[in-house]
């Protein structure tokens, strides 16, 4: 057993995940990311494409007329970018004309 007591043992360990949170990492960009490919077998079950074009509008859960990649909630990066990171394929970037079954509107 430790003789360190809990009281100093708490505090150096939030001490330490301050420090953690508090230094600056390098900031991911979609361009660092791996293109996600509509072969990967989460973008299969996803229903992944790189172009809204090729989807039925009819089998879209969220009916709306515009539903692509750029104009999704769960996406990330900057307006504008051809290539952005997403929250459901994490390690991945999406064509910003894409699109998957899981399209949430921006609010």
């Amino acid at each position: 057993m430790s003789t360190m007591p809990r009281r100093k043992f708490i505090q150096l360990s939030a001490v330490t995940a301050a420090a953690y949170l508090a230094t600056p990492g390098r900031e991911v960009r979609a361009d660092d990311l791996p293109h996600l490919s509509p072969d990967d077998p989460m973008a299969k079950a996803m229903k992944y494409t790189h172009d809204t074009s090729t989807v039925d509008a009819g089998s879209r859960t969220n009916p709306a007329a515009d539903q692509n990649c750029a104009n999704c909630a769960l996406v990330q990066g900057a307006d504008g970018d051809e290539w952005r990171p997403c929250q459901i394929f994490p390690g991945k970037a999406v064509a910003a004309n894409g699109w998957c079954s899981v399209w949430a509107p921006k609010a």
